[in-house]
């Protein structure tokens, strides 16, 4: 019994240390509310947590978003995924070294009837190895959700 309960502490212990590290930054998008059908100017910031190199993000815009413009780093290269005449998702590359951020920045209009935005955000490791931040085990992030207040009238 004694070994059952060294055992239980044991994992206690590791989940304290192992799930803040675990939880920390993440690619995400702000702001986290705005305002349905407005223009809002978005901003992904992708962070090197770990020991892998990032190469490259994605972001997929959900139905509804009318992505406008994007802003670009100098020297960092994009890519846009179009559906027709509208870009419906934006692929960065770029080098983030461990322990280093980029924020990549575009101009998209809310969709008018919607009281959320959840967007597919991936980042992508000079391993090969590609992350999705928007469905994480508990369910969709909350740092891929943009909460929207109703049009005033």
């Amino acid at each position: 019994m004694r070994n059952w309960k060294h055992f239980v502490v044991v994992v206690v212990a590791m989940c304290a240390v192992v799930m803040p590290a675990v939880v920390q930054g993440h690619v995400s998008i702000s702001p986290r509310q705005s305002a349905a059908g407005a223009t809002e100017k978005y901003t992904v910031r992708v962070p090197t947590e770990g020991k892998v190199m990032t190469v490259g993000a994605d972001m997929e815009a959900p139905e509804g978003v009318v992505i406008e413009t994007v802003a670009i780093p100098a020297g960092w290269t994009y890519e846009l995924k179009r559906k027709d005449d509208h870009i419906v998702g934006i692929s960065w590359k770029m080098d983030i070294k461990p322990g280093e951020f980029a924020e990549f920045s575009f101009v998209a209009r809310n969709p008018r009837n919607q009281e959320q935005i959840v967007w597919t955000l991936r980042q992508r490791f000079a391993d090969g190895t590609v992350q999705d931040f928007t469905k994480g085990p508990n369910g969709i992030r909350p740092t891929a959700v943009v909460t929207l207040t109703p049009m005033s009238k």
